[in-house]
């Protein structure tokens, strides 16, 4: 008599795994032989189970742009990979000591999805990340300056463990950017971990941020406590299972 009342209060409440997994065991006559406590602990398990699969797909929406996974990483592809550090950085310490990390190689070596894929693994272990591609992000900045959203975004950006920012160097930064940059960098600096990927080598950067008092102040912020996987060889993109396995 008392199963809708008590789940529409759950549901009321938000608490929407504790109502199915109540709907359940009154479903399968298990009710009658479990104590109180039973009862609550099989709830609780349910709600936090939900809860932890929901915050984990919202991660993965906001971290991926690939489908990718450490445990499909290819380590016999061709492109200088380094399996020991690689192997580190899935273990995510370097996220937790707000390490950055640079991703460079030319095209098609899979820099933006082993990005991914060390996003994912984040996600999994219960951190926060975004992924950014560089130039739509500063677009979005330059949008966001004229409609009152700048301060919310830089504090989004500033906020996740870590941030993918995926594609730089594709076009030289402008004033508006290097500004963008440097306030995103500083936020971070010694608080969250930034992941950048690009096809230019790191010692091209300065140049490419343009003025030289910016460039030594992002640089400093971005290069002196990272981990780097400099990458080599052909596009994989030629290759018909590389969106599986890389």
């Amino acid at each position: 008599m008392l199963t809708h009342p008590t789940l529409d209060r759950l549901n009321a409440l938000g608490l929407h795994g504790m109502a199915k997994a109540f709907a359940d065991i009154e479903a399968t006559g298990e009710a009658a032989s479990l104590g109180h406590a039973e009862w609550l602990a099989l709830l609780l398990e349910r709600e936090a189970s939900l809860r932890h699969d929901k915050r984990l797909a919202t991660r993965l929406r906001y971290a991926m742009r690939q489908q990718a996974c450490v445990e499909d990483v290819d380590y016999r592809t061709p492109r200088s990979l380094d399996r020991a550090l690689f192997a580190k950085l899935v273990e995510g310490r370097w996220i937790d000591d707000h390490a950055n990390l640079l991703i460079c190689g030319p095209a098609g070596v899979g820099k933006s999805w082993l990005a991914s894929a060390l996003g994912h693994k984040a996600c999994r272990d219960n951190r926060s990340v975004l992924y950014q591609r560089v130039p739509r992000l500063f677009d979005d900045l330059t949008l966001a300056r004229g409609d009152g959203r700048h301060p919310r975004l830089l504090r989004a950006l500033g906020r996740v463990d870590l941030l993918i920012l995926d594609d730089w160097g594709l076009a030289p930064l402008d004033a508006g950017a290097r500004h963008d940059l440097l306030e995103i960098l500083e936020d971070r600096y010694g608080r969250r971990s930034t992941l950048v990927t690009s096809q230019l080598p790191v010692d091209t950067w300065h140049v490419l941020i343009g003025d030289p008092t910016y460039a030594d102040a992002v640089l400093d912020r971005l290069v002196h406590n990272a981990h780097r996987l400099d990458l080599t060889g052909e596009s994989l993109r030629r290759t018909p299972s590389s969106a599986r396995k890389m």
